[in-house]
């Protein structure tokens, strides 16, 4: 089996949440990669873009009809991406850090995991299949 098959076939099988466990972490590798290189140039630009991004997709998704997200969970991350979007600017002016955007990525993946877990000991109660952890990460 080729590794784009495996890829693939792996996944279909995650979560949503695992889905975004897997989007964070690939994120916030880039954005630890660019702070380890200790310049702020286009890699640097490269990383707070994408995951400026990433958040505004949040932000949106949000704001779609038929989110079933709580209000206030909602609200919170249309904040965050409001503060990541300022807050990158800020450090590509060398005015702010870019921990501070690791850590608060590292927070949501540990909530993220910690939802993937209890989905899938609630399956194992069900007798469903459990559905698979998500991805490891260094982080």
């Amino acid at each position: 089996m080729s590794y784009q098959a495996y890829q693939k076939a792996q996944q279909s099988a995650e979560t949503p949440s695992q889905v975004e466990y897997r989007l964070f972490a690939q994120v916030t590798n880039a954005l630890i990669a660019a702070r380890d290189r200790g310049k702020r140039d286009a890699k640097m630009a490269e990383a707070l873009d994408w995951n400026r991004r990433m958040w505004s997709v949040l932000s949106t998704d949000c704001g779609a009809e038929g989110n079933a997200l709580p209000a206030q969970l909602r609200a919170g991350i249309v904040s965050l991406s409001i503060w990541v979007s300022k807050h990158s600017t800020a450090v590509m002016r060398g005015q702010e850090s870019v921990d501070d955007l690791i850590n608060i990525n590292r927070t949501i993946m540990e909530g993220l995991a910690a939802q993937a877990k209890l989905q899938a000991q609630a399956a194992q109660a069900g007798g469903a299949p459990a559905q698979p952890n998500p991805v490891n990460s260094t982080l």
